[in-house]
């Protein structure tokens, strides 16, 4: 028998990026819980693929297609959401597509296309959800960020880093702005899970080396899985978090605990003593 805290039954989450690993995780879950669901994504097949997880859990879930980066598709998407419920309970921003590129080659173009993918975007879609969660007095926004907005990973991740670092601060402004208003804003911080929307297991395979240095920074010993995700967001959504609000939560296995510099038993190539 699950603990009352974590019930979401009765509420209603709009889950952006709702088609990919951490978005299809969540809204399953989110749905198992108890919750009504509106699910948006810019690929209407994966967008399809995750509402048939979804549907016959046995609650409401609408799918509407649309492209967060873009102001005029996210105000539809909310507008789908007041004919479908009429309220907003849960926002979880997934979407956010990037470009990496070394420092010295990346274009201002493709710069300003990430910045506008992962700040401006996932904004409009905390703004638009805020407003709605600020007239019934009662919210949850949780960003998807990246342990990439609070430490570099190179490789050419500027432009990535530099907008999870966005999502990092805004979360931190709007529940500083918002909590006492009783909407509440989160971010989790996933570290290296593959999956089909990030390509990293086509890159492991190109770089093999790629594996392994991955697998030095996390202690626990394993890459995620784009289930680790369901439970902090069910707990972030319920209230068996009522009183937490603008923390930037890591979901890496360790890698943030970590020194650059440390060890850990198990870690690839690892010759020093422990």
């Amino acid at each position: 028998m699950s603990h009352p805290l974590f019930d979401l039954s009765g509420r209603v989450a709009l889950v952006t990026g709702a088609g990919g690993g951490f978005g299809g995780a969540i809204s399953k879950g989110f749905a198992e819980a108890g919750a009504d669901l509106l699910i948006t994504d810019i690929n209407a097949e994966t967008l399809r693929a995750t509402e048939e997880k979804v549907r016959p859990i046995g609650h409401r879930v609408a799918p509407a297609v649309g492209d967060i980066t873009d102001p005029q598709s996210i105000r539809a998407i909310f507008e789908r959401l007041d004919q479908e419920y009429g309220r907003i309970d849960v926002l979880v921003t997934c979407a956010g597509p990037a470009w990496t590129t070394k420092p010295e080659d990346l274009s201002l173009d493709d710069l300003e296309r990430t910045l506008k993918s992962l700040g401006i975007g996932k904004f409009y879609c905390c703004q638009e959800a805020g407003r709605r969660m600020l007239a019934q007095g009662r919210g949850s926004i949780i960003n998807i960020g990246s342990i990439a907005g609070v430490t570099a990973l190179g490789r050419g991740h500027i432009a990535y880093g530099m907008g999870m670092a966005a999502i990092v601060e805004m979360t931190r402004e709007l529940s500083t702005e918002w909590s006492g208003r009783g909407v509440r804003a989160n971010v989790i911080l996933p570290a290296q899970v593959p999956n089909d929307n990030n390509k990293l297991n086509e890159r492991m395979r190109v770089d093999p080396i790629l594996r392994a240095t991955f697998l030095r920074g996390i202690p626990m010993g394993r890459l995620g899985r784009s289930e680790d995700i369901v439970g902090p967001a069910i707990f972030l959504a319920s209230d068996a978090s009522s009183w937490v609000t603008g923390i930037v939560l890591p979901m890496d296995g360790g890698n943030l605990a970590k020194n650059a510099g440390g060890s850990h038993p198990g870690m690839p190539g690892e010759t020093a003593n422990l």
